[in-house]
């Protein structure tokens, strides 16, 4: 009797390690193979095309977010001597799932710098605008989104954010971002330097360097004394409101 005892509990640890051991594995593959957002330093970003390989993406060291295996990278592609247009592609398992070179078609100098994504079903891209052109471009995603188009003015850099599918790259809703000279009324630029999302409130906040000055959630002007400016602001998941929206120097 007391060997079966002995026994049984020797069985009862094997047990025991093997389900600890499994679920420490488990963990350190995912841990090490996550990375949630990333935005290109000051606005920058990189050059390709829907042609070019993984490999050769990779290797220019841009915005990029991943999965285990799957990655999604966003930039721009030179189409004409003046004027660029944004990128984004997915890759899995080295191969080309998806690439999108359909967002912004116009005479607008755009680029994709930015990127979050949780692994599932919340994938944000940042992206930027320098004015309103004739033609396909962001408006038609922020139909609904917090700020509709680019507005008054042109040539400062602003931001556009955009909810994608991580599935097929389909946009599904879309807001401008900029700030607003107080004294004019016109679009002054802004440029992201990171996202974070709350899973718990849905909630995407970006934080960002912003020009003279940024918008409250009601979309008017803050009262700023002094620069630099850093600005937050807190996103429905939707793009079509802002929820909180704070900056040093102003209130």
């Amino acid at each position: 009797m007391i060997k079966y005892r002995q026994f049984s509990k020797y069985l009862a640890c094997l047990s025991l390690t093997a389900v600890l051991t499994a679920d420490l594995a488990t963990h350190s593959v995912v841990a090490q193979t996550v990375i949630k957002s990333s935005v290109g330093l000051n606005g920058k970003s990189v050059t390709f095309s829907c042609n070019d390989s993984e490999s050769s993406i990779k290797a220019k060291n841009g915005p990029k977010v991943l999965m285990g295996r799957t990655t999604i990278y966003i930039g721009y592609q030179q189409v004409s001597s003046v004027n660029k247009d944004p990128r984004i592609i997915r890759f899995d398992n080295g191969v080309k799932t998806w690439c999108r070179s359909d967002y912004e078609t116009t005479n607008d100098d755009g680029t994709g710098y930015g990127l979050y994504w949780d692994g599932g079903s919340a994938l944000y891209g940042v992206f930027s605008s320098t004015g309103t052109q004739t033609g396909n471009d962001f408006r038609r995603f922020a139909s609904k989104g917090w700020l509709t188009s680019y507005g008054n003015g042109g040539g400062a850099k602003v931001a556009v954010l955009a909810q994608i599918n991580p599935a097929n790259g389909n946009i599904l809703s879309a807001s401008y971002v900029s700030a607003k000279r107080a004294s004019t009324g016109k679009t002054n630029s802004l440029i992201v330097t990171n996202l974070s999302w709350n899973s718990t409130s849905k909630t995407l906040t970006l934080q960002a360097d912003s020009a003279w000055t940024p918008r409250r959630p009601d979309k008017n002007p803050m009262t700023c004394t002094a620069s630099p400016i850093k600005y937050t602001a807190t996103f429905a998941s939707d793009l079509t409101k802002v929820l909180a929206a704070s900056a040093t120097n102003c209130y």
